[in-house]
């Protein structure tokens, strides 16, 4: 399990998700069902890329 540290990082992977770019946005999606969870201009923290 992720643990946020408070310190801008965080410690082990989020399970079960995953995050791909589309133009300037960085999209989440969960993995169990592909739904698109939400949309950040900046990377997830421990979050996988997708290819």
């Amino acid at each position: 399990m992720a643990k946020n540290t408070g310190q801008g990082h965080r410690n082990g992977a989020v399970k079960g998700r995953s995050e791909f770019k589309s133009g300037k946005t960085w999209f989440k999606r969960d993995t169990s069902n592909g739904q698109i969870m939400n949309g950040s201009a900046n990377q997830h923290k421990g979050v996988r890329n997708e290819k």
